[in-house]
């Protein structure tokens, strides 16, 4: 009973871990919910953010130049041999006396000659074996041209960083969008698919009777299934292209591959026509242009922070130490410790350097202009896009609605001709040409609305208002 039991608990726990690994998480999504998905999942996108973080504390580091500098040191120090140093012997006491027992020796009374080169040197030990020091050191800047402007740039640095994530979530955004609703297309098409593979099974049905009643040829059968066959493997390449995209879609979400993307949004027309063609548009709509903007005003500060640095940097400083000498380690007795403090302000000049501040300031200004003429130039750009995501709008408007007519067409003339044949009135050869035509028609109009909804997306992201 006991193996009994042990076994089938196996095999349950084999079952369960077989069905969690074939469980799917499934993401159903309209466009938006994509979209903000990608925002907290993408890689540019969670890189890009990460560089705002990264500037914070860049821009903290910079902050840091301006408070108090403040650090602390301690030291022990043992000389087990200390420095001999020699000096001239010239007021030992025992010379002197010698001298003196000379010169009474001589009768030279308080006369006393020092000899010319001195009586020799002396060897003597300066200091102590053991010594040590604490102390405290403290600085701050006072002014330094450089370290002032990099803290008036910080919030310009950081809003750069900024408008750089947006421009990369803009992008981001756009290509979300445009993959999103070509597999809303291509859903659209595969359900067109569908029923023209209906309708040709249908269609074979209905041959294959005739045929057998003896009012038409074989030929006729096999024509239409090899039209049939056709449309099927047609509906095979979409369904493979639509799981790549689908798999595309994923990566660029920053959704595992693992899980199950399934989109709910529907292409409407009548939001391809929301009037957006007479809509204004403003340069500082668009993110790019905020981005030269911002990045104008630091070429700005660059030149001023590379003009400042022809001025003198004051800086105060101050230190506060113990120190004390032993002959044994035994610092931690009462005896005394000896006190020394400073403080002072240091003022650094610079003088010459070779003209090297001179080619900054104005590398700096060459790059400024850079920037500026980038700025000139992006308003012609968006001018361009535009007037081109304008005229590509209006045509894709157009097509798409001219198409709509001739599906609407091609179907009639299907149903016309269907009817003829099934009353002995046409040929298959009607029918296969009526079907190519609507197939085509199909075909020409999903891809005129897909063109429709990128020019949408251009348009918008031309004006900024994606």
């Amino acid at each position: 009973m006991k193996k009994f039991w042990l076994t089938n608990t196996a095999a349950l726990s084999m079952v369960l871990l077989s069905a969690s690994a074939f469980a799917q998480q499934k993401n159903e999504f309209t466009v938006k919910q994509a979209v903000d998905y990608a925002m907290k999942n993408a890689t540019q996108v969670k890189n890009a953010l990460l560089d705002i973080k990264v500037q914070e504390q860049v821009n903290r580091q910079i902050t840091a130049a301006a408070y108090p500098q403040v650090n602390a040191s301690t030291g022990f120090t043992h000389y087990p041999n200390i420095a001999v140093q020699s000096l001239p012997n010239f007021i030992s006491p025992a010379t002197y006396q010698v001298l003196v027992d000379e010169a009474v020796k001589n009768g030279a009374g308080n006369t006393i000659t020092f000899p010319a080169g001195g009586f020799g040197n002396i060897q003597a030990q300066f200091g102590v074996p053991w010594v040590a020091n604490a102390g405290v050191d403290v600085s701050q800047l006072l002014f330094d041209g450089q370290v002032f402007v990099g803290l008036m740039a910080r919030g310009a640095v950081l809003d750069y960083y900024k408008k750089t994530a947006a421009v990369t979530q803009e992008q981001i955004k756009a290509n979300v969008m445009k993959i999103y609703y070509q597999l809303v297309v291509g859903q659209s098409q595969l359900a067109s698919l569908d029923a023209n593979i209906t309708r040709f099974e249908k269609l074979l049905n209905d041959t294959k009777e005739i045929y057998k009643n003896g009012f038409a040829e074989k030929l006729d059968v096999d024509k239409v299934t090899v039209q049939l066959n056709n449309i099927k493997t047609e509906k095979e390449k979409v369904v493979n292209a639509l799981t790549a995209g689908n798999s595309g879609l994923k990566f660029l979400l920053g959704m595992p591959q693992k899980e199950q993307l399934v989109l709910s949004d529907t292409l409407s027309e009548a939001e391809l026509k929301d009037d957006i063609l007479n809509a204004s548009y403003d340069y500082k709509d668009r993110k790019e242009f905020q981005l030269l903007t911002v990045a104008e005003k630091l070429g700005g500060y660059n030149v001023r922070r590379y003009k400042l640095s022809k001025l003198p940097t004051v800086a105060a400083f101050g230190s506060y130490s113990k120190n004390a000498q032993r002959n044994a380690f035994n610092f931690f007795n009462k005896d005394e410790w000896f006190t020394t403090s400073l403080v002072g302000v240091k003022i650094s000049m610079p003088l010459f350097d070779g003209f090297k501040k001179n080619a900054l300031i104005q590398q700096s200004k060459y790059e400024l202009q850079k920037t500026q003429n980038s700025i000139e130039q992006l308003k012609q750009n968006i001018d361009y896009d535009v007037e081109q995501s304008r005229i590509k709008m209006t045509s894709a408007l157009l097509t798409m609605d001219n198409q709509k007519k001739n599906i609407v067409l091609a179907e009639s003339v299907y149903n016309t001709t269907k009817k003829k044949y099934e009353q002995g009135l046409g040929n298959n050869q009607e029918i296969y040409n009526a079907q190519t035509e609507l197939k085509m028609a199909q075909t020409n109009y999903y891809s005129s609305l897909y063109d429709a909804i990128t020019a949408k997306i251009d348009w918008l992201k031309a004006v900024g208002k994606l």
